[in-house]
């Protein structure tokens, strides 16, 4: 009777790991700033996308299928006239939402840093 070797542990900084393609994919802007609008409630589509301003039809779109399809959001159809569809996290979608307030609220907190350093940067000969 063989033991079987134990997995290898999944490691983002090689090309072809699942978990760089998935670290790609939540890292993405639309991606955070999507669950972040989604942080409290159930939303429609025409709440993120005022919500979200800047983001294009396709591009939100494309962000909210990406979410499904990666089990971070459910979307549910309400068969009325017309068609409702509410977009939400799930469990999973939720334990990632930490992260990315964290990371928003660094950001903001942290802007004016940034830009005096890109400033200071850009000033030099």
């Amino acid at each position: 009777m063989s033991a079987e070797a134990p997995a290898e542990p999944y490691n983002a900084f090689l090309v072809g790991c699942p978990a760089r393609q998935l670290f790609d994919r939540i890292s993405d802007k639309w991606v955070g700033l999507t669950l972040s609008a989604l942080a409290r409630d159930s939303r429609r589509y025409s709440e993120l996308s005022r919500t979200i301003t800047g983001v294009s039809q396709k591009m939100l779109t494309q962000t909210l299928r990406n979410l499904e399809r990666d089990g971070l959001v459910s979307r549910t159809v309400t068969p009325t006239v017309p068609v409702r569809v509410d977009y939400e996290l799930t469990e999973l979608g939720r334990s990632l939402l930490p992260a990315v307030q964290l990371l928003k609220g660094w950001a903001e907190g942290n802007i004016e840093r940034v830009q005096a350093a890109r400033e200071t940067y850009d000033a030099q000969p």
